[in-house]
């Protein structure tokens, strides 16, 4: 099964595409699409839709895996989040994804065992998962990674998948 991780943004998003196999991880591709600060938001929604919709053209993944959203402290942000992840979702919609959302506490539950790890622990459970030799960079990336195991770990699980 191939798996798309993603950390949603609108300045950056994270993505990562993994084979489970077997219960072994394939690392096939990471990195980010970013947008431009001062660009209109619009443009920049553009820019993420066509950047992930590439990414899943090249990899043909059969689910996405999608951090969900938490309201903190700035109203705003969380509402250009949400419309990135919009986006993100109907590109990954329309190439016919499952489209799996996780919370940042099961991602942590799934990749390190405790839902209140700490993040450079989440960032070093995903580099031993996957054998790499080094935490993936930008942090956005290897977040997306950890989504995608998230997903491979808890996708048997109906309490998992909404």
């Amino acid at each position: 099964m191939i798996i798309l991780g993603i950390d949603p943004g609108y300045a950056i998003v994270g993505y990562g595409v993994v084979e489970y196999k077997n219960n072994h991880f394939t690392v096939l591709d990471y990195g980010v699409v970013t947008t431009p600060a001062g660009m209109p938001f619009n443009k920049r929604l553009e820019i993420i839709y066509d950047g992930i919709s590439e990414v899943i053209t090249k990899h043909k993944p059969v689910s996405m895996s999608i951090e969900k959203i938490f309201y903190n402290t700035n109203a705003k942000t969380v509402v250009d989040v949400s419309q990135a992840r919009g986006v993100l979702m109907l590109a990954a919609q329309k190439q016919a994804l499952d489209i799996c959302e996780y919370t940042p506490l099961q991602v942590k539950q799934s990749v390190v065992g405790y839902g209140r790890a700490e993040k450079k622990q989440v960032q070093e459970m995903t580099r031993l998962l996957l054998n790499l030799e080094k935490i993936p960079r930008p942090d956005d990336a290897a977040d997306a990674l950890a989504l995608a195991i998230c997903h491979a770990h808890c996708s048997g699980s109906l309490m998992y998948l909404k």
